[in-house]
Parts: C-alpha cells; structure tokens; sequence
C-alpha cells in the first residue's frame, strides 16, 4: 500500500466524483480509477458504493480517516524537512499563549538573535489546550502555556507574574482603586470581560463574575482593545500593561495575590535540533534571571 494510493483515495472521496478527482490530481479518471482498484485488492474490500464514487461504505470512511491522518503527516515531515534545508542552521516552532507572545518572547528572541541570528523562528499565539495539542501532532517544537500556582504539572516554570484588573484609567474601578480599594470586588463596578486567566484568582467575587459575564476572549490584543473601547475591565499578568496605551491602568487586588505562571513544555515524539536546544536555554535565562 503506497501513500499517493491514500492521497488519491483521498482526494476522489473528498470530490465525490472520479472526474473531479482526476482534474485535481492532474490524471486521467481511468488511470485514478484503476489506482483505486489497487488499493481496494490491497485492503481486501470495497471503499465505495456502486461505481460513481459519491457514497463511502463503512470501511471506506475509516481508511478517508486514516488517509488524512497518514498524508497530514507527510506534509509535516515534508515542511519541517524544508524548513531545515531554507534555514542555514534550522528553524524552531514555538506556540505560546498570547499574553507570552507579547511580553516574555520578545525578549527572549532579541537574545537569542544576539548569537543565532540564522535560525528560523516560527510563533504562533494560542491558548493553552491548542499549544498542547500542537506538541501532540507534531506541529511546535516547543510549548509556553499559562498554569495556576498549584498546577506546575509536567512543564518547566519560567515566569512568574502578579495577576490583576485591567481597566480604563477614567473608569470606576480605577476611581476605586484610587481611594484606596485594593480588592477584587471593584468588578462590582464594571463589566467583566472573562479570559482563561481569570480562573487562576481564587476569589468567589471573581468566580461569581466569571458565571454572570456575557463577553469572552482567549486574545490578549483582543481583551486590551476591548477594555480601552469601555467594554469593561479583564484580568491579565501585570506585564501585559507596557504594549498598552495611556488610559489603561494596573490595579493588583490582595484578596487573595494571584500569581500566573508560564511553564515550557515539549514534544516527545522526537530529539530536540540544536536550535531547539539553544533557544530553549535562552528561555531558561530569561526566565532565571527575572
């Protein structure tokens, strides 16, 4: 069984005509329709209902499953194999969650380039679950994700950031603030916008909020754009603050302090490239020397 027997299978499924497949893949329909042949006498059962190609038996929608898994991941390896042959010294694929893409990266890639200024850098901002499951299919080869004080879990620490309520600083929250309040009960005063970070703050005003909210984004450049058109107010890492405009303010609440840490994770499916590794001790080093 050869894989441009999967990738044509695919396409004449996808297509639900053997003429279309055929103009697709740049062959005639008898020469698809044979490949096909093949590929049924291979797997010892038909993939197709009747001969026009438009309807899947049972085990033909399982082999399209595997066929997309099976040529996915041949794009991959062929892109990745690519990427390493136009970079003279390799490339790195980095998904973080956006709120690091905008304060901890930056720093990180200005070092890095200090040195490695040949390596290819790909980032891609994401949240949590989606950095993940980027690892898993091979498609980062390192993770940044945000987790919860008790939740170092399976990643490395490499920062730790004051959690707090980002507002306009004309709103109410910050005319609070101003008079001395110092308690997450000011989203009493404003709209709350909820993002994932906000269940890290283990406070019941702010869980209360989270359940009465009616907008949501996982965007750190969405939430600050959100909160200075006076949508409301978010909660995001203190270090979020210096990309932001001058009528938005800080406010750190101390009932309780909450803390979001950003850990480094891997995939382990293969060994880490030198490049992976130097870029990974330069996160290390921003990351210890903070």
């Amino acid at each position: 069984m050869k894989l441009e027997m999967l990738r044509i299978f695919q396409v004449t499924a996808e297509q639900g005509s053997l003429s279309r497949a055929a103009e697709m893949l740049g062959r005639t329909p008898s020469a698809v329709s044979m490949i096909l042949l093949q590929l049924e006498d291979n797997i010892g059962g038909a993939l197709f209902e009747g001969g026009r190609k438009n309807r899947l038996t049972p085990l033909g929608l399982l082999v399209l499953e595997e066929s997309r898994r099976a040529n996915e991941a041949y794009d991959r390896s062929v892109k990745a194999i690519r990427r390493y042959a136009n970079s003279t010294a390799g490339s790195v694929r980095i998904a973080a969650v956006p709120s690091a893409t905008i304060s901890f990266l930056p720093r990180v890639i200005l070092r890095f380039r200090r040195e490695r200024v040949d390596v290819r850098l790909e980032i891609n901002d994401v949240d949590s679950a989606a950095v993940r499951r980027r690892l898993e299919f091979d498609e980062a080869d390192i993770g940044i994700v945000s987790a919860a004080p008790d939740d170092v879990g399976d990643g490395t620490l490499i920062e730790r950031t004051p959690l707090g309520i980002v507002c306009r600083s004309d709103g109410p929250i910050a005319r609070a603030a101003a008079a001395g309040n110092a308690s997450w009960s000011l989203l009493d005063h404003e709209p709350m916008i909820v993002n994932p970070l906000c269940s890290f703050v283990k406070s019941p005003i702010v869980e209360q909020r989270m359940l009465t909210a009616t907008l949501e984004s996982r965007n750190t450049t969405s939430l600050l754009a959100f909160v200075q058109s006076g949508l409301g107010a978010t909660i995001l890492p203190q270090n979020a603050m210096p990309v932001t405009g001058d009528n938005l303010v800080f406010v750190s609440p101390t009932d309780p302090v909450s803390f979001r840490h950003l850990l480094m994770i891997f995939q382990s499916k293969r060994p880490r490239s030198p490049a992976v590794e130097a870029f990974c001790s330069t996160i290390l080093n921003i990351g210890g020397s903070e």
